[in-house]
């Protein structure tokens, strides 16, 4: 057990998982922003642009112990503009073209892990 502990601790794998967490995240701030695209004066969501950065900055420092720590937050996004006199900024258009793109990125991401996990089971069962 203490060996696929540190399989799954590869930088690789730790970043795959990371980048999940966000898309995973951004997919329910996503779905909250239409959920509420009729409501009076809500402001739309989104996870912290500065994620990608710190991960960066951690990945090019090699320090995978901290980046398994990291984790996306989501917050208010102040910087749109109200579409609606009522002061709400969440355009249908927009939120849909995000939510298709992060489950693209999804998809991608879930493709990188699970070929991870198959080849480190391929690796312990000696099989091609």
């Amino acid at each position: 057990m203490e060996m696929l502990g540190k399989l799954y601790s590869l930088q690789n794998y730790v970043i795959s998982n990371k980048l999940l967490d966000k898309a995973h995240l951004n997919h329910e701030v996503l779905s909250h922003n239409l959920a509420n695209i009729e409501t009076p004066g809500y402001k739309r969501s989104k996870v912290e642009e500065t994620f990608d950065a710190k991960l960066q900055s951690l990945v090019d420092a090699k320090k995978v112990s901290q980046i398994k720590n990291l984790n996306p937050k989501a917050v208010v996004d102040f910087d749109s503009k109200p579409i609606r006199v009522d002061g709400n900024n969440v355009e249908l258009d927009k939120e849909l073209m995000h939510i298709n793109q992060n489950a693209l990125n999804y998809e991608f991401l879930t493709q990188s892990v699970s070929g991870t996990i198959k080849h480190l089971n391929t690796a312990i069962r000696g099989r091609i």
